[in-house]
């Protein structure tokens, strides 16, 4: 394997529908559908189906982290999958389709708990997180027939992930919710984190903002700055020099408008939120630009009151 490719490891249930979400994205250089996590070497797949090998239906992930993070193979497993069922995945049951995070690093595992306990603090499911997180185990790769069954078998491929329930699933759990807030979003707010807009400068919610606080993302709630950050850079946006939660920011190139800049955009909603430059004051030497539309302010004094108790005491000088 190239030095500079790495593996992620997923149970997700049925691995003929683990694969093509995660196929379909840039920096993926391959996915192998096979079995891990039991104590029989090298099982068929009437073994693991039998459920008397102690192995999972899963897939292993060989990408380039420099096109493709951990951080969106981790989004885009959680958005695959029931993460609340213990017994199984949709209309397949037993231990061979629990969901797993196999981690093959310890930087993996620490960002497989975080996302995990983002999920959980969503309160998007109800019912708790049964999601396992183990260490990669050894993996063997599953007969040929198996390997790429949505391109070599599509039509049957894409009966059975309707008649399972997992394509009902995934748009009740994730697309509806996210429509559902969407639709509180003003004109403006719409144009700016969902279609890559900018707001007037100067003529914007914070950009000359100084109260003490927490700025959010206006889709999902989740936190991006502090005021402690924020400074006046004379740009007509608002400006900081960092993120307060590095993981709840990602960063893209976008080469719109004749320009090469590196975009940001939040983590849970993949609201765009702005640029980030390296103009900006010490100690980092960045510049977050960061449109209003895209912020929701929660003053100090009402982060306990809001959900967002843990941040007080950086605010306690």
């Amino acid at each position: 394997m190239d030095k500079n490719y790495e593996l992620a490891t997923f149970a997700g249930g049925c691995f003929w529908c683990m694969v093509k979400p995660f196929d379909e994205q840039p920096g993926i250089i391959k996915v192998v559908s096979g079995y891990t996590g039991g104590h029989k070497e090298n099982p068929t797949y009437k073994e693991v189906c039998s459920n008397t090998t102690g192995h999972y239906e899963a897939v292993q992930i060989t990408y380039d982290p420099q096109v493709f993070s951990y951080e969106r193979l981790l989004e885009t497993f959680w958005q695959q999958i029931d993460p609340t069922d213990p017994g199984g995945q949709f209309n397949d049951r037993g231990e061979s389709y629990r969901t797993v995070i196999f981690y093959h690093t310890d930087e993996q595992k620490r960002l497989a708990e975080e996302s995990k306990q983002a999920i959980e603090e969503s309160e998007r499911f109800s019912e708790p997180i049964v999601t396992e997180i183990l260490p990669a185990r050894p993996f063997y790769p599953a007969e040929d027939y198996h390997q790429d069954y949505y391109r070599k078998n599509t039509s049957h491929y894409n009966l059975y992930r309707y008649s399972s329930g997992r394509d009902n699933f995934i748009e009740e759990t994730w697309k509806n919710k996210q429509d559902a807030r969407l639709e509180k979003l003003t004109p403006m707010q719409y144009q700016v984190t969902q279609e890559n807009g900018t707001e007037p400068a100067f003529n914007n919610e914070f950009w000359d903002h100084k109260e003490d606080g927490l700025y959010v993302d206006i889709v999902s709630g989740e936190p991006l700055f502090s005021s402690l950050d924020k400074f006046d850079s004379g740009c007509g946006w608002p400006s900081f020099t960092k993120s307060i939660k590095k993981e709840n920011v990602k960063e893209k190139k976008d080469a719109s408008h004749n320009m090469v800049r590196l975009e940001v955009r939040s983590k849970e909603a993949d609201a765009h939120l702005g640029h980030v430059f390296k103009d900006g004051p010490e100690p980092t030497g960045l510049r977050y630009c960061i449109n209003s539309a895209a912020l929701r302010f929660i003053p100090k004094e009402h982060l306990d009151k809001e959900g967002y108790g843990e941040y007080e005491k950086i605010f306690s000088y």
